[in-house]
């Protein structure tokens, strides 16, 4: 028999869950009988890029509508509880799950700064070096600092996306083998 899991998807600003990350993600975790709940966020700041006071209210926004979307959910009735959560979902992710010091998994998909500085245990994250909404260099070395296993692919933008089709469908394969391989360890 297996066991009760509950998978959360947290998207990111404009990129929600049947955009290639989230949607394969989403896709094994329910082929492996997770119960799926997925968050969406409404209203959130537009051309927020560069710009620290609306990357903190996006992120305030993320949470505080993570936090409503999850309040009937009772996180002890699942053996095993994973929050997948892509760029300013890594955030509300993080602070949710240490807030309510819930015991779960975490996987990041091209996480913001703002994710690494919430305790986090548990945790895989994967970034592209050409991402212009995160200093990959920065975060690799804080990652590695915390313990956090992160995996950085080359010429890769905040999507994972590199320019070519195919490459690109390289990396969101080897993403997704590195998720359940993540996944199978937790």
């Amino acid at each position: 028999m297996s066991k009760k899991g509950l998978a959360v998807i947290l998207p990111g600003i404009g990129y929600h869950k049947d955009k290639p990350l989230l949607y394969y993600a989403s896709k094994m975790m329910r082929s492996k009988g997770y119960e799926i709940v997925s968050i969406d966020y409404d209203h959130m700041p537009k051309n927020i890029k560069g710009d620290a006071e609306q990357m903190k209210k996006a992120a305030e926004i993320a949470y505080e509508q993570t936090e409503k979307q999850l309040e009937n959910v009772i996180f002890s009735e699942y053996e095993d509880v994973v929050f997948i959560a892509k760029s300013i979902g890594t955030v509300a992710s993080a602070k949710f799950i240490d807030d309510r010091k819930i015991a779960a998994g975490q996987i990041w998909y091209t996480p913001v700064t703002a994710t690494l500085s919430i305790p986090a245990d548990d945790v895989i994250a994967f970034i592209g070096d050409a991402d212009p909404w995160s200093d990959g260099e920065k975060l690799k070395d804080i990652a590695k600092e915390k313990g956090i296993l992160m995996f950085s692919y080359s010429d890769c933008n905040h999507s994972l996306e590199c320019g070519d089709a195919e490459r690109d469908i390289e990396i969101i394969a080897d993403v997704m083998k590195k998720t359940r391989e993540y996944l199978e360890r937790i």
